[in-house]
């Protein structure tokens, strides 16, 4: 994006990629229709990027969703709102999409230099790479990338290079969580969804879906709570989320009709009264070997998840940390480097999956690019 930005304006443009080919993280998101951004209100929609959300607005007031939505119908791919609000664009995938923005840059005159693995600047100011090639350029665009899926490119040792400035810990972000199952449970019941649920974490809760996995849970739901979650077990060492398996029922409801199971065992009381799936009961027997003697009803609306770890940084969606906000002018220019900007995941932000996150990294990489010809037309002043 801030490529595009500055070679529309004039400027003669190189991009410099680590990996063989293009966009593989932007690939990767298309895996999933390519969810590029929310069609919610101005005011709800900034809310999902927590403390910097302040930060965020300008940029996202100069880029929004409408823009967005916009530049994609430009490139050749409209966009529809899905039925939560989601936007995708029609065609559900992320490659003619980048397709039609590789031939627009190149139209533009832009340099791509793929195989490119930065190392930092010599005794000159130039920028070097790890084949020994060296490059002069007015101004940079730093756009590395966080430290998550780092098999597509960004792994995150960019922070060595930028000895000077401050950055807050690459961490993981929508990310799963390890939890300890019993062998039996991790065995019978890992890569089993459970729908229709709702969990809560720290005062939030979040209705949708999860995924058991054998080391623990991950899914849209865990990663909308993940950012307390982690917190919690940076904190405390574990965080506990709750479970609730009935959303659609009261505790009171639940309880009338688990009542007087008789001789039947627990299993077809779960199953037949409070229309539990297989791995739904399993949940509640898991909690009641572990000694939980929560009754039953209260036990299905609120079952105890011990969250010991997040999963890691390899099969997280996205990154928290980066560059610290106060280390960057108003337009994205490190203060401590004349001329060198920075965007994207790279910088201390997050946000929930959503579009949330796309979204942010255009906006950020348009900011930057306007940064880089407002430094240059203010260097060109008298």
């Amino acid at each position: 994006m801030a490529a595009e930005t500055l070679a529309q304006a004039g400027l003669a443009v190189t991009v410099f990629e680590r990996m063989p080919s293009l966009g593989r993280k932007f690939l990767m998101a298309g895996r999933g229709g390519l969810n590029i951004t929310h069609s919610e209100p101005p005011e709800r929609f900034l809310t999902r990027y927590g403390p910097a959300a302040g930060w965020m607005s300008p940029r996202l007031a100069a880029f929004p969703p409408e823009a967005l939505r916009a530049w994609c119908a430009g490139l050749g791919q409209p966009t529809f709102v899905g039925s939560s609000g989601r936007v995708f664009p029609t065609a559900m995938k992320a490659s003619p999409l980048l397709r039609a923005w590789i031939k627009r840059l190149a139209a533009l005159g832009v340099q791509l230099v793929t195989r490119a693995s930065w190392t930092g600047w010599d005794a000159t100011g130039r920028l070097q790479f790890a084949d020994g090639a060296t490059y002069a350029a007015d101004a940079v665009v730093l756009a590395l990338g966080g430290a998550s899926w780092p098999r597509l490119g960004a792994d995150g040792g960019w922070t060595a290079l930028l000895p000077d400035v401050h950055i807050t810990p690459l961490r993981p972000a929508n990310c799963g969580f390890r939890v300890n199952w019993s062998e039996h449970f991790s065995h019978r019941f890992a890569g089993t969804p459970l729908k229709r649920i709702t969990l809560s974490c720290a005062g939030q809760s979040v209705p949708g879906e999860l995924m058991l996995t054998r080391e623990g849970i991950e899914g849209g739901a865990v990663y909308a709570l993940s950012a307390p979650a982690r917190d919690l077990i940076a904190r405390d060492g574990m965080a506990e989320l709750r479970l609730d398996l009935r959303p659609d029922l009261t505790a009171g409801v639940l309880a009338t009709r688990l009542a007087g199971g008789g001789s039947e065992s627990l299993t077809n009381i779960l199953r037949k009264r409070a229309g539990l799936s297989p791995a739904a009961i399993a949940l509640v027997q898991e909690a009641r070997h572990t000694g939980d003697a929560t009754p039953l009803a209260p036990l299905i609306k609120s079952l105890p998840l011990r969250l010991t770890a997040p999963a890691g940084l390899a099969r997280a969606i996205s990154t928290a940390g980066g560059i610290a906000l106060g280390e960057l002018d108003e337009n994205l220019m490190l203060r401590r480097r004349p001329g060198v900007f920075a965007a994207g995941e790279m910088l201390d932000w997050e946000a929930p999956t959503g579009g949330y996150l796309l979204q942010a990294c255009l906006a950020t990489g348009l900011a930057a690019a306007r940064g880089v010809l407002a430094w240059r037309a203010c260097a060109a002043a008298p």
